[in-house]
């Protein structure tokens, strides 16, 4: 085991060594790299590891638990979204960062009582390493596992949602381009777009290859399961802080999702706005000649 593993491990013992003392602290589990095979741990990765307990409002309230541990450098509490459960993330001595998941006991009694839903399936299938099960809640993760299902196609109403979006978002930060908001316009164009185009390019990879096609999580290993035509042209569609390349790399950003866009909806059986995709182009090109 390579040194940075191994200080995570100790990581991990004096965790659970705490923990078995807290009482109200009743599950817990590493997921993440540490505990899968398929893209396993390498030196970069951190610790993830979600936490259950009857109240879990004291360890996002407060730091001081977290020395129990390691030392720590840094600590916040981060809202991860997307359904997801609050983290309390820490850079400890040795630059190990640990994320910690603190997970409301009442969710892995719902998940024992009526099964695991799509987030919390894909989670277990990718690999999951009990620590603690104070209650037996979870005597079997395949189980749960096994729930996971591939992602299901989007309807159409979805995906033209997507494609209504970035085309009216293309216009809004041209205006916010030639008005001189570059701050505002880069993020839209580096930030909002660019999450509508990931999400087109996992439904374009899986709409070619099927369901099965493993599109990871918000965009991991983006490089390796996305369309080798579209990979080669992620350099181009990001912009540096300059007006000039803004526009650049957000006429590249609305080349990208054209093709891709189209690709996807024929393959899908899907229609395209095809008049408000031509008239929001011809409104940013005139935009930009200004």
């Amino acid at each position: 085991m390579d040194p940075t593993s191994q200080a995570y491990e100790q990581l991990i013992q004096n965790f659970v060594h705490w923990a078995q003392g807290q009482e109200d602290i009743r599950l817990a589990f590493v997921l993440g790299s540490r505990a899968r095979t398929d893209h396993p741990a390498d030196e970069w990765s951190d610790l993830d590891l979600a936490v259950a307990a009857r109240d879990i409002r004291p360890y996002l309230e407060q730091a001081e638990w977290v020395a129990n541990i390691g030392r720590p450098r840094l600590t916040f509490v981060e809202a991860a979204g997307d359904d997801r459960p609050m983290e309390r993330r820490v850079l400890f001595d040795g630059g190990l960062d640990v994320d910690f998941a603190l997970l409301p006991l009442e969710s892995i009694h719902q998940i024992a009582l009526e099964g695991a839903d799509p987030a919390a399936a894909d989670l277990f299938h990718r690999g999951v390493r009990m620590l603690l099960d104070k209650d037996g809640l979870v005597p079997d993760p395949a189980v749960i596992a096994a729930a996971w299902q591939s992602p299901s196609p989007p309807v159409e109403a979805e995906f033209q949602e997507v494609v209504n979006n970035f085309w009216y978002h293309t216009v809004w930060t041209a205006k916010h381009l030639r008005r001189g908001e570059l701050w505002w316009a880069k993020e839209c164009c580096d930030g909002h777009l660019k999450g509508l185009l990931r999400r087109m390019l996992e439904w374009h990879v899986r709409a070619r290859h099927g369901p099965g096609h493993d599109t990871w999580l918000r965009g991991r290993f983006l490089e390796e399961w996305a369309d080798p035509r579209a990979v080669g042209a992620l350099p181009d569609i990001y912009a540096h802080y300059v007006e000039a390349d803004i526009w650049r790399a957000l006429s590249a950003t609305m080349d990208l999702f054209r093709w891709v866009g189209e690709e996807t909806g024929r393959s899908l059986g899907y229609s395209l706005p095809k008049d408000g995709i031509e008239y929001s182009t011809q409104l940013v090109r005139r935009l930009a000649e200004r």
